[in-house]
């Protein structure tokens, strides 16, 4: 934890010929899946599976022997849409590491303090001073609990001091715990070393090479390529990446990462549990999980998964917003992997035909609701207005005297403008409604949305709020009653509580 491309026939599996005019030319060439020895019906029994079973998947693009023989979004989330990945943002900056290694800027064998003399505390413990890089990049700083809460990459000051300033209670390299800050640090040691972040540093080694187009990373207030998550990228970027892995480093000829890089960091490094039923008991590598299947994964939270497959020559990538990754994961070992075999099938293009279909037309589920009620015209255009509350919503408006029903919500950071909601269909737009659903970022921004709903019953609208370039969805019910109205809220994830306090709005006068 913490791309794009015309598929096996390209219009229907793009979902829309506009998402297909704005992307670039294949990086990775496209075949049959039977060409590649895997059927159509095993593709399709798995996709089935999870769109049945996965609330909810947004991506897919399985690729074997250097051919996508399978991709699909789920509608509103589509091939040219760039995608958050949380924690798999981690792999891309131990391969930062790696490649600064090989540069000769840095050895994972240097101590962290080496890095930062400034932010290093008057008080040094022993174990500070013999944390390495290595460590970090293994999760064995010598923590003992994730130290995320402390460490507040958003705050101001320096992140670096306030790492350093963390007691560290082992003795590093002997106790893995999850630490996302320890990848902040190695972003920190990369730009200390390079003189550029992160995200530039990888921007000609790596992400134009692969064809990975406007790529965009979160940085902390200082400048500092937030590393440990915030990287968004389009699935097929994901899947080029994989590929790369999969080619220890190799991509068109060129050695972009070194091979003996790719192995480290995709080996099992450090132990992490012994349950041979977790996918999180594996072995962790650099900045990679490994997987009981017996290869390297790298994760993001609520289900953003890149598969690298040696054994099978395979990657598949994964985008979803799940509270259920082992599920995800599960799906993959049961129906994906048994079917990978090692010679061509025959040909099978009615069964490919269905696959194609089915993958077309997948969509991210959404209300079942009416478009019409015959109570509308009694709650339209009231502006009704609540209490104080923590989510500085001041007052709402239902509109439905357009030809589609819009919300409009007001108040300190809401923008108030109409967020259209599709009937039948998904209706994009931008909104900062809904944008405050991680703690400790409760500054609401403006992000992209896509909006689906109707009338649950006479007096009651529901309506599904996807934001598309993230995990993220968020179902509104409103409920109208004589002069009040009764708003309730859940997000499908969420790093706090999925269901917002209930608020109840009383129309003004």
């Amino acid at each position: 934890m913490c791309p794009r491309l015309p598929g096996l026939v390209a219009s229907l599996l793009l979902g829309s010929l506009a998402s297909h005019v704005a992307l670039a030319a294949p990086r990775l060439p496209r075949a049959t899946p039977e060409s590649q020895g895997i059927s159509s019906a095993a593709i399709l029994a798995f996709v089935e599976a999870a769109d049945m079973q996965v609330d909810s998947m947004n991506s897919l693009m399985l690729v074997r022997h250097g051919r996508v023989v399978a991709e699909g979004w789920w509608t509103p989330y589509t091939a040219a849409d760039r995608h958050m990945l949380y924690s798999l943002s981690k792999s891309f900056t131990s391969t930062a590491v790696g490649l600064a290694a090989a540069e000769g800027r840095l050895s994972i064998d240097d101590p962290v303090l080496k890095f930062f003399p400034s932010d290093a505390p008057a008080e040094r413990s022993e174990n500070l001073e013999n944390m390495r890089v290595r460590d970090l990049l293994i999760m064995s700083t010598g923590h003992h609990a994730d130290a995320i809460a402390a460490f507040n990459a958003g705050a101001p000051g320096s992140a670096a001091a306030r790492f350093l300033a963390l007691p560290v209670e082992h003795k590093p390299g002997t106790h893995f715990v999850y630490n996302s800050p320890a990848t902040f640090m190695q972003s920190a040691i990369v730009q200390s070393v390079t003189g550029q972040t992160v995200l530039d540093y990888l921007r000609p080694r790596l992400f134009e090479p692969l064809g990975i187009e406007d790529p965009a990373w979160e940085a902390t207030p200082q400048g500092i390529t937030l590393g440990m998550s915030g990287l968004s990228i389009r699935t097929e970027d994901i899947a080029c990446f994989g590929q790369l892995l999969l080619q220890r480093g190799s991509w068109q000829g060129r050695q972009l990462v070194p091979a003996a890089w790719i192995d480290e960091a995709t080996a099992k490094q450090t132990s992490n549990g012994s349950s041979p039923a977790s996918d999180w008991d594996q072995g962790y590598g650099y900045q990679f999980w490994r997987c009981r299947p017996g290869f390297a994964r790298a994760d993001g939270a609520f289900g953003q998964f890149c598969f690298v497959m040696p054994q099978y020559d395979a990657v598949l990538a994964i985008t979803s917003g799940t509270r259920d990754m082992q599920g995800v994961m599960n799906l993959v070992w049961e129906k994906v992997l048994p079917a990978l075999g090692s010679t061509p099938l025959p040909e099978a293009p009615e069964t490919h035909r269905t696959l194609t279909e089915r993958l077309a037309g997948l969509s991210v589920r959404a209300p079942e609701a009416a478009a019409t009620s015959i109570l509308a015209a009694q709650f339209s255009g009231r502006t009704y207005v609540f209490p104080e509350n923590e989510r500085h919503i001041e007052s709402l408006t239902l509109d439905t005297s357009g030809a589609t029903p819009a919300l409009i919500v007001r108040g300190a950071g809401h923008d108030g403008k109409p967020i259209a909601v599709g009937s039948g269909s998904w209706i994009r737009g931008r909104t900062t409604f809904g944008s405050d659903v991680e703690p400790g970022y409760r500054v609401l921004v403006e992000r992209a949305v896509a909006a689906q709903g109707g009338w649950a019953s006479p007096d009651t609208f529901v309506a599904k709020l996807c934001f598309y370039e993230t995990p993220y969805a968020i179902t509104v019910k409103l409920q109208f009653g004589g002069d009040l109205v009764v708003l309730d809220g859940s997000y499908n994830v969420s790093f706090g509580p999925n269901d917002l306090p209930q608020l109840i709005g009383r129309a003004g006068r």
